[in-house]
C-alpha cells in the first residue's frame, strides 16, 4: 500500500511539474526574445519552485548565512545528488542562470528552454569545455549570477559523499574576481534518490553559506579554493546527516 501510494505521489508530482512547465515556458519566452531582461529568469524560476513543490506537499526550508546584497555577483555552488537539486536552486532569492550538461538540450521544449537561457557543456569535449568557459565569462561580464554544480553532475555512487570538484567554477570566480557562494542541498538524495522515482517526503533544505572572496587570488589558487568551498558543503552535509 505504501509504495502504491508513493507511486500515486510520483505520478502526481510529474503531472505538476509538466502543467507548470508549459505556463512557466511561455513566460520564459521573454527573456529568450529579449536577453537583456536576463533576470526574468530567475525571476519565473522561483516562482515555478515556489509553486511547484507546496502542490507536491514537499515542505521547504532556505537558511542563508549570507548577507543579502544583490548588487553583487556571485557564483553559486551546491552540491549535486539529486533531480531535485535544479528545480531546488529555483528557491534562491538572486537572479542566476545554470552552466549546465548539454544533455539537457535532448530534452523536448525543455531542452530548448535550457539551450537558450542556459549555458551548455559537453564534458567529454575539450572544445565544448573551452567554449563554456569562454561563454561563462562573457555572461559574467554581462552582470549574470552563475550556479554551476561542481561535481559536474550527479557523479557521486555514495552520497551525501561528494565526488571531487572539477576547475570550472573557481577558474571563472578567480578570472573574474567575484565571489564563490557555497550552497548545501543535504536532503534531496534521500527525498529523491538518483534513478529513484518513488520520492519519500522529507523537508527539502538548502543553506547558502557565506560567500568566499577571490580577490586577489590567481589561478595558482584553484585547488585551495576548491578545497575551502568542498570543506564547507562536506562540513554541513555531515551536520546534516547527524542532526538526522
Amino acid at each position: 500500500m505504501k509504495k502504491f501510494l508513493k507511486g500515486l505521489h510520483a505520478a502526481y508530482a510529474a503531472c505538476v511539474f509538466a502543467i507548470l512547465f508549459v505556463f512557466i515556458f511561455l513566460l520564459l519566452l521573454i527573456p529568450i526574445a529579449f536577453p537583456k531582461q536576463h533576470h526574468l529568469v530567475g525571476v519565473f524560476n522561483r516562482l515555478w519552485a515556489r509553486i511547484f513543490f507546496p502542490l507536491v506537499f514537499i515542505p521547504t526550508k532556505v537558511e542563508y548565512r549570507l548577507p543579502v546584497d544583490k548588487s553583487k555577483q556571485y557564483i553559486f555552488c551546491p552540491n549535486h545528488f539529486s533531480y531535485l537539486d535544479i528545480p531546488t536552486m529555483g528557491l534562491n532569492r538572486f537572479n542566476s542562470i545554470f552552466v549546465g550538461k548539454s544533455d539537457m538540450e535532448k530534452i523536448p521544449f525543455f531542452g530548448f528552454m535550457y539551450r537558450k537561457l542556459h549555458i551548455t557543456v559537453n564534458r567529454e569535449s575539450l572544445k565544448s569545455r573551452y567554449n563554456t568557459l569562454l561563454k561563462t565569462m562573457e555572461a559574467i561580464d554581462e552582470g549574470k549570477n552563475l550556479t554551476i554544480f561542481p561535481e559536474g553532475g550527479m557523479i557521486t555512487k555514495n552520497p551525501p559523499q561528494m565526488a571531487r570538484f572539477k576547475d570550472g567554477a573557481f577558474r571563472a570566480a578567480i578570472e573574474k574576481q567575484i565571489p564563490i557562494i557555497p550552497v548545501t542541498i543535504p536532503h534531496n538524495w534521500i527525498i529523491l534518490p538518483d534513478s529513484v522515482w518513488l520520492p519519500n517526503i522529507k523537508t527539502l533544505k538548502i543553506i547558502f553559506h557565506e560567500p568566499i572572496d577571490t580577490q586577489g587570488l590567481t589561478l595558482a589558487d584553484i585547488n585551495t579554493l576548491k578545497e575551502k568551498t568542498y570543506n564547507v558543503i562536506d562540513t554541513e552535509l555531515k551536520n546534516q546527516l547527524n542532526e538526522n
